[in-house]
């Protein structure tokens, strides 16, 4: 007994050996972030790198490549090499600047999808001491006073300004549009008394909200956020039936083979499900999701179809 308890300890010795030696042969893996250091995207891409090494995964590296309103970064890994070695952060522009003008890259041709990593709320805020309590209220000032309302979002031609002009092509309201460079500056303006409201993605606005300092109108997504269990949705609002999240994903240069995107896919998704990214994703306001390889792709190209047809209806141009 005593013998094939040590031809046993040996043979899993032996086994994790295998296992770590097959790691270290792995090269490194790149993602490109289109966006800059300490943005959202970045912070999550960050979060899943440390989460894979303790995993016992490749190393990873994070190389910011912002700039051409992701452009830069995207375009740049639709021509890396396809082994699997250097991948993409995505969210919505990606699916966003196809529909709006002929790029250098195409949706599902240009890339296999990876993983679909977690997703976070678009809120629409006014300052807590507004005297709009609800969607409905806005819409009836801006009634009242035509252009007298000012609304604002990180953009212009992003996903929150999408969501703005769904709203004003559902209500028929006459507003004044502002755009910032993102969410932050946005908010910093609502808070300034310069613009009435602000699309926000969630994570910028999650301490005001609790605080007090500001107030959610209604969110895009599919069914209440469980940390805005009071703030409505926009098809609960009545006023417009639209949903969409802010998405965060990982895609691999075209062809990149199989066997590859099998391995990208489990480092990701078991990362996604280790215990302790958990609290540290809740912190940051993003919502795990998991969904990998083709059910992924689908999504992406479902996506595209539905910015295609919103921004065509709604006269949205690329600045």
């Amino acid at each position: 007994m005593l013998m094939l308890a040590r031809i046993a300890a040996c043979l899993a010795a032996m086994a994790a050996l295998g296992a770590a030696s097959a790691t270290a042969q792995q090269p490194p893996i790149k993602i490109v972030v289109p966006y800059p250091p300490g943005s959202g995207p970045d912070i999550l891409s960050r979060l899943m790198s440390e989460q894979i090494g303790r995993d016992g995964g490749p190393t990873i590296v994070i190389e910011n490549r912002p700039g051409g309103g992701t452009l830069i970064g995207t375009e740049t890994v639709a021509r890396a090499e396809p082994d699997g070695s250097t991948v993409l952060l995505v969210a919505n522009s990606f699916v966003i600047n196809p529909a709006l003008k002929k790029g250098n890259y195409d949706v599902a041709a240009s890339f296999d999808p990876v993983c679909y990593l977690a997703a976070t709320p678009m809120v629409l805020v006014v300052q807590g001491d507004a005297p709009y309590k609800t969607l409905n209220d806005l819409v009836a000032a801006a009634r009242a006073k035509p252009g007298s309302i000012v609304l604002s979002s990180g953009g212009p031609a992003s996903s929150l300004h999408v969501a703005i002009e769904v709203l004003k092509r559902a209500t028929s309201i006459d507003t004044t549009y502002v755009p910032y460079p993102g969410s932050g500056p946005a908010v910093n303006a609502l808070m300034g008394g310069h613009v009435t409201a602000v699309w926000a993605d969630y994570p910028t606005v999650v301490s005001q909200i609790k605080s007090g300092t500001l107030r959610g109108l209604v969110t895009t997504s599919a069914k209440r956020v469980a940390p805005l269990p009071d703030v409505p949705t926009l098809a609960e609002s009545g006023i417009a039936n639209y949903e969409a999240d802010i998405f965060y994903g990982i895609v691999a240069p075209a062809k990149t083979p199989p066997e590859m995107l099998g391995k990208l896919s489990g480092w990701f998704s078991t990362a996604l499900k280790a215990s302790d990214l958990q609290p540290k994703l809740d912190k940051q306001g993003l919502f795990p999701v998991g969904q990998c390889g083709s059910p992924f792709g689908v999504f992406l190209r479902k996506m595209f179809d539905d910015y295609k047809q919103i921004i065509a209806a709604s006269n949205i141009k690329a600045e």
